[in-house]
């Protein structure tokens, strides 16, 4: 029988009237091409139940809140021009590596996340690395959004409780949400008010900048800097679309994956534009001292509004070690803030990618047994919790989360795509070099997104490290498990 593949964006088809086995390095078989989840629909937990709409509120509420607040005090650094440009220019190449990620897991049916495809790609090695990397990954995120939680009620209640006490109260809602085994059983119809809940936050943020400007503020075309300063301000864009990774579980339990690409397409254009126009505006009326996250340069009521409405889906990632230090002075936030119900989004992810690799095609994937749901809720405990004493008890946690962003979320959201782009047409399609070769422009631009990934995998080491340095230096490091 022959197979076709769909050509959007990148055009990938078998046309030697062959049926192809999915071949990993040194040509050995990976897996059976058959859905990670298969034909679910008489079994007791059915899996494949999202449709494309709400995947793109999942991802949104996963990838946009994680960079929005973060932004203005980029333009901040580099300035409004270059700061648009770089955000317009990352939103359309996050697209395309969105779009190509869809593809190859339209191409190999059984890959249901990073490890998979390391292992089509790289081996039993690579499908380790990349295992552990998703999974350490989603660890520190959760912690991030728990510390987020630090931040939010502090504001809120004027820090008059412990500020720990707030990480642990939302590590309990965290763990209950990401219990249920399917992604369709609240946690994704939760993602539609989260959605609403930062833009609603966000819009009342930019009233408040505009009701109440910065006096004296400065607003610049065009700032020049240090490689160290705007590199570590241009990580905030460069993350904010990080989370790709995440396109691979989704679409493993969508009804209809070929939908995916109108979610990554909603996602892209949502994401662009939203982060403009709220960068735009933050650094237009604060000026040059706004702060990241933004809601923390509004007036005190202002604030208190925009983090109570955020509240829904603000509560994730923190990174901001000084919350009152100059943006143009470093230490820096070096990865930017996600949010609650994506916290609880990665928790669920990470206990299932664990969950998964040792009960695939096994009775207690798809039924209620004892010891599936035994081992399930033991693997959401242990993933909350790690997140849990690593926020509270590793006082320069939130640059971890930067290492973990620089050496993992580089290569999931760019530099692998590349990479699944090369191997489909050379070794999936059977074209080897004359198919890389008759493609050269499409060759060029893959094997350039590898490279991407690879600079900014370690310019982002380099500037993240030398970021503790400073930050142990200026005395800024807290002490474990503190207020």
């Amino acid at each position: 029988m022959k197979q076709h593949f769909s050509s959007s964006v990148i055009g990938q088809h078998t046309d030697d009237g062959s049926d192809k086995e999915n071949l990993g390095r040194n040509g050995t078989n990976v897996n059976s091409t058959t859905d990670v989840f298969g034909d679910d629909q008489n079994h007791e937990i059915q899996y494949r139940t999202l449709t494309w709409p709400l995947v793109a509120y999942l991802m949104i509420t996963e990838i946009v809140t994680y960079g929005t607040l973060s932004l203005p005090s980029s333009l901040a650094v580099v300035g409004i021009v270059p700061g648009v440009i770089l955000i317009a220019f990352l939103g359309i190449f996050a697209l395309y590596t969105s779009l190509v990620l869809i593809q190859f897991k339209l191409n190999h049916p059984e890959v249901h996340n990073m490890g998979d495809a390391g292992m089509i790609l790289f081996g039993p090695v690579g499908r380790e690395i990349l295992s552990f990397g998703t999974v350490l990954f989603s660890v520190f995120a959760i912690g991030g959004q728990l510390l987020a939680a630090q931040a939010a009620l502090g504001a809120l209640s004027d820090n008059k409780l412990c500020l720990m006490w707030y990480t642990g109260i939302f590590a309990i809602p965290t763990l209950l949400l990401s219990l249920p085994r399917t992604l369709n059983f609240g946690l994704s119809w939760l993602s539609l008010p989260a959605v609403i809940s930062i833009f609603i936050a966000c819009i009342v943020a930019m009233v408040g900048a505009g009701k109440y400007p910065t006096p004296g503020r400065t607003v610049e075309a065009a700032v020049s800097s240090n490689f160290y300063l705007a590199f570590i301000s241009i990580t905030n864009p460069v993350f904010a679309y990080a989370g790709h990774f995440m396109f691979f579980p989704l679409v493993s339990e969508m009804k209809r994956p070929e939908d995916a690409r109108k979610s990554a397409w909603t996602l892209g254009i949502f994401s662009t534009s939203f982060y403009i126009l709220f960068a735009v505006i933050m650094y237009v009326y604060i000026g040059d001292t706004v702060a990241s996250p933004a809601f923390s340069s509004l007036p005190i009521k202002w604030q208190k509004a925009a983090y109570g409405l955020a509240l829904p889906n603000l509560l994730g990632k923190y990174t901001h070690p000084l919350p009152n230090h100059p943006p143009k002075t470093p230490p820096f936030p070096l990865t930017p803030p996600p949010k609650k119900v994506a916290g609880t989004l990665y928790n669920h992810t990470a206990a299932k990618i664990i969950f998964i690799r040792f009960f695939r095609s096994t009775p207690h994937l798809h039924s209620h047994t004892p010891l599936g749901w035994f081992w399930w809720t033991v693997l959401v405990i242990l993933t909350n919790g790690a997140a849990f004493v690593l926020a509270t008890g590793v006082p320069i946690f939130s640059y971890l989360i930067g290492i973990a962003a620089a050496l993992f979320a580089s290569w999931y959201t760019y530099g692998l795509a590349g990479a699944f782009w090369i191997y489909d047409v050379a070794v999936f399609q059977g074209k080897g070099k004359r198919g890389l070769t008759e493609r050269w422009g499409m060759t060029v631009l893959n094997g350039a997104t590898v490279g991407a990934g690879g600079f900014i995998c370690v310019a982002g080491l380099y500037a993240i490290v030398k970021g503790i340095v400073e930050a142990y230096e200026m005395g800024v490091v807290g002490r474990p498990f503190s207020c």
